[in-house]
């Protein structure tokens, strides 16, 4: 059974525990199979729990196992590297480490959280000293990516601001622009803006981000939080630049559909193809941090 649930076997587990209900079975560590579901991080068995009448369940959320290690000891040690590896960034493989942490935090007695085990550590000083070097990879990863977004962040405002005060067909002897009136012209306008300010709020979030202390807690929604914003406002500015330079074509190029239209497409590539291989890390980030519910079905029904 422990070995079925160490590799996740969840309907060999549970018809497993329907038939003999070994809840309180240890293994050679002394852990029962939910201990182990933590150690090895395996959700769909760890789930189980909820399941469980509150009488059996509160026997198996006090149990300690030969080290006098209790549920949250384990769900502060590190996680296999198989585990973590499901995970693309060391960033997001902390936060995924402090949502098992809290998540178990969540639901066991509060003498767990202050008991020692025979070593005389917290589970706080397990999860902090077990979790020293990714925290280090993680804000490596944090900065380079913030530090290189910025770069194109700072590239598009630059961009912007000075196609503000270029304007496409020029000014007229009175000081207002020659196609004030024309549609494509506001459209130039408000995009130009739309994509200036976006870009400042990105630039500004990454910025954010390269000034965090990068402490263990930020990893869990802060740094995500920002990163989700300057993503999300950077994608924003992008398309909205794109908008403002076919607004201006057809401003300058009037009619003339056989240059516009080639002229746009081809402008397109290079930014497509930054939308292309950066909106999966966007998506990635947005269920990782909000999407908490599809890792922990805390509404599971009864099913023993």
């Amino acid at each position: 059974m422990f070995e079925a649930t160490k590799w996740g076997m969840v309907e060999f587990v549970v018809e497993l525990l329907k038939a003999s209900q070994p809840l309180y079975y240890l293994n050679d560590d002394g852990r029962n199979v939910f201990m182990t579901a933590i150690q090895y991080r395996q959700e769909n068995i760890f789930n189980l729990l909820y399941g469980i009448h509150e009488e059996m369940k509160a026997h198996i959320l006090n149990d300690t196992d030969n080290n006098w290690n209790n549920m949250l000891h384990v769900a502060g040690e590190i996680a296999p590297h198989s585990q973590l590896a499901r995970v693309s960034s060391a960033a997001l493989q902390m936060q995924r480490e402090l949502q098992w942490f809290k998540e178990v935090e969540r639901i066991v007695p509060e003498w767990c959280k202050e008991s020692k085990n025979s070593k005389g550590e917290t589970p706080y000083e397990i999860f902090s000293n077990s979790h020293e070097k990714l925290v280090k990879d993680g804000g490596k990863w944090m900065r380079d990516t913030a530090s290189s977004f910025s770069v194109v962040g700072t590239l598009i405002i630059t961009i912007m601001f000075a196609a503000a005060f270029t304007l496409p067909g020029g000014n007229a002897q009175d000081g207002f622009p020659n196609f004030l009136r024309k549609r494509s012209f506001m459209i130039f306008i408000i995009s130009d803006a739309i994509s200036f300010f976006s870009a400042s709020t990105a630039v500004l979030m990454f910025l954010g981000i390269l000034t965090s202390r990068f402490a263990q807690e930020d990893f869990l929604e802060s740094l995500p939080r920002k990163l989700i914003i300057g993503l999300s406002t950077l994608f924003i500015s992008i398309a909205a630049m794109m908008v403002s330079f076919s607004a201006a074509l057809l401003i300058i190029l009037q009619d003339r559909w056989w240059a516009i239209i080639p002229i746009i497409m081809m402008a397109s590539i290079p930014v497509t193809i930054f939308v292309w291989l950066q909106f999966p890390l966007l998506v990635e980030i947005i269920i990782s941090t909000y999407a908490t519910g599809r890792l922990f079905k805390r509404n599971m029904k009864p099913w023993l």
